[in-house]
């Protein structure tokens, strides 16, 4: 890929006299981590005075920054009170007071204010330039004084940047910045994600929520700029005519200023335009080498105001890809690249032992990312939560899918107006702060119907403002009373373990959210040792390993080809706090699974997808009778005898009501279209179905369970069909003891018998014996 610039701009060192607390406060150390590991609480690796040194902003660059992060002084106060006289202790930022790594460590309520404080002198270098205050992020109220004077009007938001022009409140020498954060958290209307105000350290409980975090959680830092200045570099590639659209966004009376993009490989130009800040401009990218996961190649590109001598010139980068829906083989996909391919992903919650929301160090930040990529994944579901901008740098950078939650607001309640108003401003900052990452394909609005409201509104709002990517109306609509709003660009079902199956609709391409949550607790490294859950404990690895090749080859076999799923994300790549289901230890210190044989199972996955076909088709509406292939057995035929399913001998001889039982109306799949159920020839209204394994033959209830049960998804075997359970891919229709059954090779019941289980799931689809 092209080289990118970010990791060469260091940040300048302050000239500073006093430039940290000062020499009155306490000293500052951190506090026991609750679990340590190469990438958590070392403190040779998480610098004191320097802590998360990297450029913060790497789609926008400038070659002069100076970074805040460090020791500060602090203060918390009752939510009402004025600026304390004095701070008593030290924290250090960017790392939240819950944090050990802030050196804080403890509980902050919805009764609390929290203060900051420290001193900077511009440097020398900057003089005659405009000087920004930028924070990557602070939840979730947050006002900032310099020099005693307020900068601009109080940020409300925990997830998206925001900067202050701070020059005409510069005194010339050493400046005083403070800042204070009001986080109400769940007591709140806003979007808080996963956080809840609990105990900081370790305690029992099997809760999917966590550890809040309050106030700074993002690199804090300087920047000088021209008056005029670019804010904002927005970008859509144009695969059809090779194109690279830009928005160059700015201020200080930048917009209808002159302006110059261009785009370059390993420092060489391949396109430039000129135009106005503001307008849209067309980049010829000619011959483009198209980012995908197996190839994340990046383009440099460079803006530049053309107004005279000292304007402004920002660095950045851009992937060229498209993402879409499209029918693939009768059956609607997403395309990347105009190409369908499987996206396999896990959900990564962002959470850390010691950092709660902020990774210790960029090598860690990376890390999880860089993990799914050994495992096989090509994709990434940020699961209600928003990560720095460096986050989605080494998406963009190593080829991860990525799926963006917005972060939700607390389940169980019904946003008044206010809420909504400041949810949708939060949620469109989100959008125009990330808008140009490649990696970024889809947005995904609600999950599971926390805070739902408005869904087809808002998902209609969120395809008008950035119509370049899909848009997921709503996480987990088959869960939890949540409401889908019939729009969008899929439909998204959550199973637990599934994986299940999504239904196919005519329109939306159907994607399993979240299914898995497999666990197995590592002892040593345990949040609290003992308190770990998870959706199905696996009693060892080889065991956990066994079922989740299963789960995905299962995909692989017969929810993607006979279901039409294009794509599932598997919960989750880490244990978080008392959830033990991650494919890692929550330290990150042990890889639970064989990392080899998971990558196989991803990569087989992702190979079938660029083949897939149509699914194989019976006879709708016709009567079929269905015959055993197995040798020895071929005479033998599917019937139901006191409403349960066996195999029995037919031939021209058997008796007229042995020829009925034995003959099946084939439907159209009661649960999904794609597949089909098998109503009765003489108990019309009763299908085939499975309940509690053992199949049989059964009235319906219009139950979704029913639906599903009786719904089979036929793949192609050799010499016949196999069948699949719609709700259980992986799980196929058997024979066994002239017995029919629900049946996985090698599980742990007697009807699982690995003997000769490929044979007994193989049926060939005949003609009728009782037309």
């Amino acid at each position: 890929m092209a080289a990118a610039v970010v990791p060469a701009l260091a940040a300048t060192t302050l000239l500073v006299s006093g430039a940290g607390p000062s020499h009155a406060a306490p000293s500052w150390e951190p506090k026991p981590s609750p679990m340590t590991g190469p990438l958590t609480n070392q403190a040779h690796q998480v610098p004191v005075d320097d802590p998360l040194p990297e450029y913060p902003r790497p789609q926008l660059t400038r070659p002069d920054w100076a970074d805040l992060n460090g020791i500060w002084d602090f203060a918390v106060t009752s939510r009402d009170a004025g600026q304390p006289t004095t701070f008593g202790e030290r924290i250090r930022v960017p790392f939240v007071p819950e944090s050990s790594l802030s050196g804080i460590q403890r509980k902050i309520t919805q009764n609390d204010k929290l203060w900051y404080k420290r001193t900077f002198t511009v440097p020398s270098g900057w003089s005659g330039r405009h000087i920004q205050l930028n924070f990557g992020a602070s939840d979730w109220e947050t006002t900032v004084w310099v020099n005693g004077r307020q900068a601009g009007d109080a940020h409300r938001g925990g997830y998206d940047s925001f900067s202050y022009d701070i020059t005409s409140l510069l005194n010339g020498g050493t400046n005083t910045i403070v800042i204070s954060v009001y986080d109400p958290t769940e007591t709140g209307g806003q979007a808080i994600g996963k956080q809840r105000i609990q105990d900081v350290t370790p305690h029992p409980g099997k809760s999917i929520v966590y550890t809040a975090s309050s106030g700074i959680w993002q690199t804090v830092w300087l920047e000088p700029t021209a008056p005029a200045h670019i804010t904002r570099l927005d970008m859509v590639p144009r695969l059809e005519d090779n194109t690279l659209r830009v928005t160059v966004r700015g201020a200080g009376g930048a917009d209808g200023t002159g302006v110059k993009v261009t785009v370059s490989s390993g420092g060489t130009a391949v396109g430039s335009a000129t135009g106005t800040v503001g307008d849209e401009l067309s980049v010829p990218v000619p011959g483009a080498r198209l980012w995908t996961p197996e190839d994340p190649f990046l383009y440099d590109v460079t803006a530049e105001l053309t107004g005279g001598a000292g304007a402004d010139k920002v660095g950045g980068y851009t992937g060229m890809r498209s993402i879409a829906v499209k029918d693939v083989g009768g059956v609607r996909r997403p395309v990347l690249n105009g190409n369908f391919v499987f996206q396999t992903g896990t959900l990564d919650q962002g959470y850390w032992p010691d950092g709660i929301y902020t990774a210790p160090t960029d090598e860690a930040l990376k890390y999880d990312l860089q993990k799914h990529k050994d495992l096989g994944f090509n994709m990434v579901r940020k699961h209600i939560k928003v990560e720095p901008q460096r986050w989605f740098y080494w998406a963009d950078r190593l080829g991860l899918l990525v799926w963006q939650d917005m972060p939700s607001m607390d389940s169980g309640k019904t946003p008044d107006t206010a809420a909504r108003a400041q949810w949708e401003s939060e949620y469109r900052a989100i959008i125009d702060q990330h808008r140009s990452s490649p990696s970024l394909i889809q947005w995904v609005d609600q999950n599971e119907g926390w805070g739902q409201y408005d869904q087809a509104r808002i998902a209609d709002m969120v395809k008008a403002y950035d119509p370049s990517r899909l848009v997921d109306n709503m996480s987990g609509v088959n869960c939890c009373a949540a409401k889908d709003g019939g729009n969008g660009d899929v439909i998204d079902n959550h199973n637990y373990v599934g994986p299940g199956n999504t239904p196919t609709e005519p329109v939306r391409a159907s994607v399993l959210g979240e299914y898995g949550g497999l666990g197995y607790r590592v002892p040593g490294h345990e949040w609290y040792p003992g308190g770990g859950f998870s959706y199905e404990d696996q009693p060892t690895t080889a065991a956990l390993n066994d079922r989740l090749v299963g789960l995905l080859d299962g995909i692989r076999e017969n929810t993607m080809p006979a279901g039409g799923l294009s794509a599932s994300v598997y919960t989750q790549i880490t244990d978080v706090e008392n959830e033990a289901n991650g494919l890692m230890s929550y330290d990150r210190q042990v890889v639970k699974v064989d990392q080899a044989r998971v990558r196989a199972a991803n990569q087989a996955l992702i190979a079938a997808s660029r083949s897939v076909g149509a699914a194989v088709k019976l006879p709708g509406g016709q009567n079929v009778s269905i015959r055993v292939t197995t040798p020895g057995y071929t005479d033998r035929y599917i019937r139901h005898y006191d409403g349960l399913g066996f195999t029995e001998v037919v031939d021209a001889a058997s008796g007229d009501l042995l020829k009925k039982d034995a003959t099946w109306t084939v439907r159209q799949g009661l649960a999904n279209k794609l597949c089909y159920s098998f109503e009765s020839r003489n108990y019309p209204g009763e299908y085939l179905r499975h309940r509690e394994f053992r199949v049989r033959r059964e009235a319906g209830d219009n139950s979704t369970v029913y639906k599903e049960d009786a719904t089979w998804c036929p793949v192609q075997g050799s010499g016949g069909v196999r069948m699949s359970a719609a709700n259980f891919p992986g799980q196929y229709l058997r024979h066994i003891n002239a017995e029919l059954w629900l049946a996985r090779s090698g599980g742990g019941h007697a009807w699982d018998n690995p003997a000769s289980f490929t044979e007994d799931t193989t049926w060939a689809i005949e003609p009728p014996w009782a037309p």
